[in-house]
């Protein structure tokens, strides 16, 4: 069984003058290959966690390993197999977007020199211009490509997309997925919960300091509600419907409903066969009001 690219053991931070954790406890995985989505309201410790995992702040209690090295100790070296990217990015603004990736390419050496230019022109970034002259976007771009340049094994990530066009949002996703591909693990906090869903393996639930809840996306997708619009050749059975357990059924029009199924879907199999259905169409799962509530407090 391969060895977890990242381990939290017991981790916390208490900062000078507070009488409460930012963060308390955090124990969580990430294994090799792995896109780990970190979820929770602003002020909930996501961003406390990742500066911890860098060194940037000092532990009060736990330890954390990235690699097998200790992230206080060995911080330096961690480094060199870490591609990171700020939530709140500052970047040098008197430098040229060029002059930026090459001296960070210095910093870490990457394994293709060209990849930078290659990002940059996925990305449509003029290297050229000031990076005080940039858009938020834009300067979003710039940190994205410098923590992808180098292709890391270890990529952890603040809120990413901020600021990305919907474009430019699928080309990262396309950029994490060669990530994965390759073996890299990605550690990424986020608000976004379709980008979650849409690239993560798996998802931690952080809310006033603590992690309260761990799920695969398979497993959030198996309870969460599946949407189907339904056109009956002859009036709805909206009654029959409705008594369908774990059924919500929306009005349409005379001959069409929408129903939402949590749970097994025989029993509304079961009552359609007694009908003539003209069409039936299964909306994409959307699992945003799954993760709504951890947010909200009332999750399991």
């Amino acid at each position: 069984m391969d060895t977890p690219a990242i381990i939290i053991k017991g981790l916390g931070k208490k900062y000078s003058g507070s009488d409460s954790f930012a963060l308390h406890d955090l124990s969580l995985q990430v294994m090799p290959g792995e896109v780990y989505g970190f979820l929770g309201p602003n002020g909930a410790g996501k961003t406390t966690t990742i500066r911890l995992l860098l060194n940037f702040i000092q532990p009060t209690e736990g330890s954390a390993q990235i690699l097998g090295k200790d992230i206080v100790k060995d911080s330096v070296a961690i480094k060199k197999s870490v591609g990171y990217l700020a939530g709140d990015i500052a970047l040098y603004s008197k430098m040229t977007s060029r002059l930026f990736l090459e001296y960070m390419a210095e910093l870490q050496h990457p394994k293709n020199k060209k990849n930078a230019l290659e990002l940059a022109s996925r990305f449509d970034v003029n290297l050229n211009m000031k990076i005080r002259e940039l858009s938020k976007g834009n300067r979003q771009k710039i940190g994205i490509i410098q923590a992808f340049a180098a292709e890391p094994d270890i990529l952890i990530l603040d809120e990413p997309t901020a600021g990305l066009d919907p474009l430019k949002q699928e080309e990262f996703f396309k950029l994490i997925a060669e990530s994965k591909r390759r073996g890299a693990s990605v550690f990424f906090s986020s608000h976004n919960l379709a980008e979650v869903q849409k690239i993560c393996d798996r998802v931690g639930f952080i809310r006033e300091g603590k992690l309260i809840a761990e799920q695969t996306i398979a497993d959030v997708a198996a309870v969460a509600a599946r949407t189907f619009d339904i056109t009956f050749v002859d009036e709805a059975p909206k009654s029959e419907l409705r008594s369908v357990p774990g059924a919500k059924v929306e009005s349409g029009s005379g001959h069409h409903v929408t129903v939402h199924v949590k749970g097994e879907l025989s029993p509304l199999f079961r009552v359609l066969a007694k009908h003539k259905v003209a069409s039936i169409n299964q909306r994409e799962v959307s699992l945003e009001n799954e993760f709504l509530h951890f947010y909200r407090g009332d999750g399991k």
